[in-house]
């Protein structure tokens, strides 16, 4: 049975509640990535995605230099430790339908690493077939609207 320590990657950037949204769209694009982890020091917050930019800054008509990532940023954020396994993780990503998940430590919450379904796809001995496909299928939950 693998665990997460063993398919997680561990260099994970970072962004502080206090950065504007226009900083976390560059870092992005900068890494190539849809999502940052959110910390306060080294403690996990939250998590911006390009998402949350797009409906809750940009078409809510906010400054991207003068928003904060703390004011739109997603504070519920699923996240697991080290020493689960990464059957759990995935079923329950597959649950949730979430393509990553922050790893913290157990005691501090401090952020630890992240982990992917491309890291699943290329260290995980496993099948992940029907995570992505439970991940990959379309919502049937209402749409949430923002005030």
């Amino acid at each position: 049975m693998q665990i997460i320590s063993e398919v997680m990657t561990r260099e994970v950037r970072s962004i502080s509640p206090e950065e504007s949204v226009r900083r976390a769209a560059q870092l992005m694009d900068e890494l190539n990535v849809g999502s940052l982890p959110v910390c306060d020091g080294p403690k996990l917050v939250g998590m911006i995605t390009d998402r949350d930019i797009t409906i809750r800054s940009t078409a809510a008509g906010q400054a991207p230099e003068s928003t904060r990532v703390g004011d739109v940023m997603s504070t519920q954020v699923r996240t697991c430790h080290e020493s689960q396994s990464v059957d759990e993780v995935l079923k329950e990503m597959g649950d949730s339908q979430i393509r990553r998940v922050p790893v913290v430590d157990q005691a501090s919450h401090t952020l630890v690493g992240i982990v992917s379904l491309g890291d699943f796809a290329t260290r995980h001995a496993g099948p992940t077939d029907e995570a992505l496909e439970e991940i990959s299928a379309p919502s049937e939950g209402s749409r949430a609207t923002l005030n």
